[in-house]
């Protein structure tokens, strides 16, 4: 049956068009640049803060201790430039033991200080495959340890943590759809670009739903999960965010933004 419009209906709809199409378009995350590479994400429903780091534009540096040789801790021990560079981004890097030492492979400008640890055990770092987030000849990747160990990258830059959060474009086997098993999580993934994105999530996820974020999401074929609980930290100073949390840090990897 045929159904005729009244002309204030007619006129309705053509204002609530109008009205529609000049509404501005959902905010989306501002571009970033070098000196302010973060920015908040909202992915699945959960609240995000992503990072890109390019090797190209920022000096990466991978820290397990200051010239003391004692561990950092802080953000706030960090060196604020390097290079002429100023620090714009730092996260912590990965798992460590009591004395905050880092518990796997650390490489820290070509110098390995901790040996890779292809050990099985309980936690997170032995949910195989684990793997490792490296720089060679300037260029990032992230590996499962076991196809670091058979590659062999001459690494300036390296840290093994784990899960593997993608493998290859394959979630980690073990992770579980709608897992009631939600925590505050951080991770680093390479995009095929050569683009690094780091992660954070704002409020706890689930395993399943943070390697989502990084395959789909940003577009990583590989990411590796670096911490979780209540240690995941960000310093991003054009967030606002350059406090340290309550919990010392182990290893902490920094992004300097390099000059034109």
């Amino acid at each position: 049956m045929s159904m005729r419009l009244r002309p204030t209906t007619i006129l309705g709809t053509l204002l609530s068009g109008l009205l529609a199409a000049a509404q501005p378009a959902a905010a989306q995350p501002a571009a970033a640049s070098p000196a302010e590479p973060c920015a908040p994400r909202t992915f699945d429903g959960a609240r995000f803060t992503v990072c890109v780091i390019d090797p190209r534009d920022h000096v990466l540096r991978l820290f397990a201790a200051g010239e003391d040789g004692r561990p950092l801790g802080r953000f706030a021990n960090l060196p604020r430039e390097i290079e002429g560079a100023p620090l714009v981004f730092a996260m912590n890097a990965g798992m460590y033991d009591a004395e905050l030492d880092p518990i796997g492979l650390h490489v820290e400008e070509g110098e390995t200080i901790v040996p890779v640890n292809t050990n099985d055990g309980p936690g997170n770092f032995h949910m195989k495959p684990n793997g490792v987030f490296f720089v060679e000849n300037g260029r990032a990747g992230v590996m499962s340890t076991e196809a670091y160990v058979a590659a062999r990258p001459d690494a300036t830059l390296a840290t093994q943590s784990g899960p593997m959060l993608v493998i290859q474009g394959e979630i980690h086997p073990r992770f579980i759809p709608g897992s009631d098993s939600l925590k505050r999580r951080n991770g680093v993934g390479v995009a095929q670009d050569g683009e690094i994105w780091f992660a954070i999530s704002e409020e706890p996820v689930s395993f399943h739903t943070f390697a989502r974020l990084f395959r789909d999401g940003l577009g990583t074929e590989d990411a590796l999960f670096l911490d979780g609980g209540l240690v995941p930290s960000l310093y991003a100073p054009h967030l606002g965010r350059t406090g340290d949390g309550w919990a010392p840090l182990g290893p902490i990897i920094a992004a300097y933004a390099r000059g034109d």
